[in-house]
């Protein structure tokens, strides 16, 4: 399959809700993605990183989203898959620039990688991961983008490799071979939208996905990305090559998904190009049908 010709995907993705996670199972996730594969107003698939229930203080079902979009992305051809976000306190940047350089090359340039800090306790507690203050988590989170943007560029693909300087995750001399499908890697979108998160934003990213935990705010979402537009700006970047995307849950009534799409209009006029749709685990695969006829047709129309 050929490369895509943007960066950047369509406007409706879908994801199993980060809010609604109850009956989440292998057999359910897959048949998610196995209908998301069949449905044409679906252009991205979409999986959140965490090892337990992100709305529980700890414990709750999770697949491992790395591991869960390589085994599932042959199901969606010629679709986006993509992670928001990776948390980056879970993995080593190397591992994470190699895995996601697997998946680029798996889904012919159409795997995007989110990255974000880390920030569920209960998870990190659970599991014995090392949960630092913020300003030391976002330290090493800076430093994992500059780790994982290294591998991914050019010189990355052939000796002598990239060297990097950094006192948690230095480079030396690193290769990363083969290299991925596309120029520079996949998209790589960043959350945080404080001062220091814009820097990081405008100087890396491709992409801001909102934060998972808030589906529908519609006033967080257009103040991020107000936000997000000045520091483009000012570092002379196009905000028109640079994807804006707006998550929201469906619910499980026809009612709710009425509310939904009203949701959804509000977010393309706020400046949305991407949506992220979040079905309720318990109701799918069927009731991704309900999702596409009610809410994303009527987006698309």
């Amino acid at each position: 399959m050929p490369l895509p010709t943007t960066r950047h995907p369509g406007p409706i993705g879908v994801r199993l809700s980060a809010t609604e996670s109850a009956g989440t199972d292998w057999g359910r996730v897959r048949a998610f993605w196995a209908r998301a594969g069949e449905l044409p107003a679906i252009d991205a698939v979409w999986m959140s990183d965490h090892l337990s229930d992100a709305t529980l203080p700890r414990n709750g079902p999770a697949l491992e989203a790395m591991t869960t979009v390589a085994a599932l992305t042959h199901l969606i051809p010629g679709k986006w898959a993509g992670i928001a976000v990776v948390a980056a306190s879970f993995r080593h940047p190397a591992v994470v620039a190699k895995a996601a350089t697997v998946l680029d090359l798996a889904t012919d340039g159409r795997f995007i990688l989110g990255m974000g800090a880390g920030w569920h306790a209960g998870e990190h507690d659970a599991f014995g991961i090392a949960l630092p203050p913020i300003a030391e988590r976002f330290d090493r989170f800076e430093a994992s983008v500059r780790s994982v943007a290294a591998l991914m560029s050019d010189a990355a693909r052939t000796a002598p490799g990239v060297t990097l300087d950094d006192p948690a995750f230095p480079l030396r001399g690193a290769t990363n071979e083969p290299g991925p499908a596309s120029a520079g890697g996949p998209p790589l979108w960043l959350g945080g939208t404080k001062p220091r998160g814009l820097a990081l934003l405008a100087r890396y990213a491709s992409g801001w996905p909102m934060p998972g935990n808030r589906p529908g705010d519609v006033a967080l979402f257009a103040e991020g990305r107000e936000k997000i537009v000045r520091a483009l700006v000012g570092v002379g970047r196009d905000p028109e090559d640079f994807s804006f995307a707006a998550q929201l849950s469906v619910g499980s009534t026809a009612m709710e998904r009425r509310a939904a799409l009203w949701t959804a209009r509000k977010m393309r006029a706020a400046g949305a190009t991407h949506l992220i749709l979040g079905l309720p685990a318990s109701l799918a695969p069927e009731g991704l049908d309900d999702l596409v006829h009610e809410v994303a047709e009527p987006l698309l129309g």
